[in-house]
């Protein structure tokens, strides 16, 4: 590709806050390359008058190096792509879709690979025999699957929807070859939390838009470690919550910025500055 200009965009609705624009511009800028990375909102008149199809035609043949994907659209961009990379096709969702000269799509998932590098980094050393997640939308797949291929030997997914609960686990079970996780009801999850190592939040809870927690917190014990997908705020009422109680912690910003720094080598080829990323993301 040329390097000296990277064009970028982000494919989904509502947003405006999202701070992976900043990272790639910074980090393309630093790399020596003119960086442009725009949001393509399906929530505007402009790209919401335009399909799925449309979007991803219109940045093929503008010249388009890559696109980011989020909700909605991480499951119907799939049958659009000329490739799809084993772990997303066997996850069902795309977060990452390179383009290359030619215009030839490739979707992968860097939600888990970006998942996966936070945990090594915030939790090397934490027990993983038994750990709750709680919510099976969303990232729900993505973070399931990263939890299983890196040390839980059991995993207990909670969801309000105990059939959604249930799908996510015979998805990743059938993934992994192994029957590692189980799908439960999200009422009376506090039991299942008490009794594990760990317990991961992939639910909506704790954003601005939506704040609290999605489980009761007094089921927590200084033994446990807590993760939260949740990045905006960073410190959210579960982790603080969490900490006080003696907890090891994760935040959601390792996630979302280790999926930038997996989805910008991706798209580049360039090997993208770590700290680097995760200073743009944290001062935009």
């Amino acid at each position: 590709m040329n390097r000296t200009s990277i064009l970028l965009g982000l494919i989904g609705e509502d947003i405006s806050l999202s701070r992976t624009p900043a990272m790639h511009e910074a980090e393309g800028l630093a790399q020596g390359a003119a960086t442009v990375y725009r949001r393509i909102d399906t929530l505007t008149t402009r790209a919401g008058n335009r399909s799925l199809k449309e979007l991803l035609d219109a940045a093929r043949a503008t010249g388009f190096n890559g696109l980011n994907i989020t909700h909605p659209y991480k499951q119907e961009i799939l049958p659009l792509l000329d490739e799809v990379s084993e772990q997303a096709s066997q996850l069902g969702a795309v977060n990452t879709v390179v383009i290359d000269e030619e215009g030839k799509t490739t979707g992968h998932n860097t939600d888990v690979t970006g998942f996966a590098r936070g945990l090594e980094e915030g939790l090397p050393d934490a027990t993983m025999t038994t750990v709750v997640q709680v919510g099976a939308g969303g990232v729900g797949n993505a973070v399931a699957y990263s939890l299983v291929t890196h040390g839980v030997e059991q995993l207990k997914v909670a969801d309000l929807d105990p059939t959604r609960a249930e799908a996510l686990a015979r998805d990743i079970n059938t993934a992994i070859g192994r029957d590692a996780v189980i799908g439960v009801d999200a009422r009376g999850v506090e039991e299942h939390i008490a009794a594990a190592d760990g317990v991961v939040n992939a639910t909506p809870m704790g954003m601005l838009a939506h704040p609290g927690t999605a489980f009761d917190t007094s089921c927590l014990t200084p033994q446990h470690w807590v993760g939260d997908v949740v990045y905006m705020p960073i410190e959210t009422e579960l982790l603080v919550t969490a900490r006080e109680l003696g907890c090891r912690t994760l935040d959601g910003t390792r996630m979302a910025i280790h999926q930038a720094v997996d989805a910008f080598r991706l798209f580049t080829g360039l090997e993208p500055d770590v700290e680097r990323m995760r200073e743009a993301f944290l001062s935009s």
